[in-house]
């Protein structure tokens, strides 16, 4: 069982080369930082976890800017967005940043990718909500020909571009990891049409438990032809529970995420501290 922590890093949280050594040193797998530009005063969209916003939504920094500084101090620590708003984003400067986020990183970058909640937000960058999905695909597989063409070309009905050079590709070929967040059945089946991994949150209104389903995901991958290799679950929401997570990697589980609070560092290293012990119990 691989285990990685996500935090919304501010300028009141801890810093990310401080937390990057921090988790390293207790044997995490990842780092991860989530992603929105901007929130809008004017908003109609609920949270979908209930109540109110948290605070650190509002005042997260970019996720490709902290998590190369977590990169920068350290050694095999993976960094990974969780999740990178692709339907807000222009994918061709997209496909530039995950490139080189990789090559900086040596190849230690995992590109979680999610297509949003707040309606608000998308509409500022002139994204139609109801069509995110579409948009989001397109953009994913245009990145994925400029990572993997030395003349990328796309040709989609919302993404269009004739033959591009574009460089640098990245580290991992044909790309890192595109790990696709999203509930079941639709974030699951957007996950096997053009994802290498599934992400899906622990548990969501329609269900209690994400792992109670991956039978069904099982049939979908099967029927789909993709080799289940190809298509790690990584379950976001992690208690640190040594048997509840034993019954995770049984299920088949391959990661699971703890979320930390965005605070500093006297708040963090306890809860570290005693996530060490459970990495260490998996070892």
């Amino acid at each position: 069982m691989k285990i990685g922590a996500a935090i919304f890093f501010t300028d009141y949280s801890a810093a990310p080369a401080e937390l990057g050594r921090a988790l390293e040193e207790r044997g995490f797998e990842s780092c991860w930082a989530p992603e929105h530009s901007h929130i809008p005063v004017a908003r109609e969209t609920g949270f979908p976890s209930g109540g109110d916003l948290p605070k650190a939504y509002y005042d997260t920094l970019d996720p490709f800017v902290a998590l190369t500084g977590v990169a920068a101090a350290t050694k095999t620590l993976l960094i990974g967005t969780g999740v990178c708003l692709i339907a807000q984003r222009d994918p061709i400067q997209t496909a530039k940043l995950v490139a080189s986020i990789d090559q900086v990183s040596a190849g230690r970058f995992l590109f979680g990718v999610g297509n949003g909640w707040n309606r608000e937000e998308m509409a500022n960058h002139g994204t139609d909500f109801a069509s995110r999905h579409k948009l989001a695909r397109e953009n994913i597989e245009a990145m994925q020909a400029i990572w993997s063409q030395d003349r990328a070309e796309y040709h989609g009905e919302m993404v269009n571009f004739d033959p591009i050079f574009a460089w640098p590709k990245p580290v991992q070929r044909p790309w890192p990891p595109v790990l696709v967040g999203g509930a079941f059945p639709y974030g699951a089946r957007r996950a096997i049409r053009y994802g290498n991994g599934w992400m899906p949150h622990r548990a969501r209104p329609h269900y209690g438990n994400v792992v109670d389903l991956l039978p069904e995901w099982n049939a979908l991958v099967a029927q789909s032809g993709r080799d289940p290799a190809g298509l790690p679950v990584t379950v976001w929401g992690a208690k640190p529970d040594l048997d509840g997570l034993k019954r995770d990697q049984d299920a088949g589980v391959v990661r699971v995420i703890v979320t930390l609070p965005s605070a500093g560092m006297e708040e963090i290293l306890p809860r570290l501290d005693g996530w060490a012990e459970i990495i260490a119990a998996f070892s």
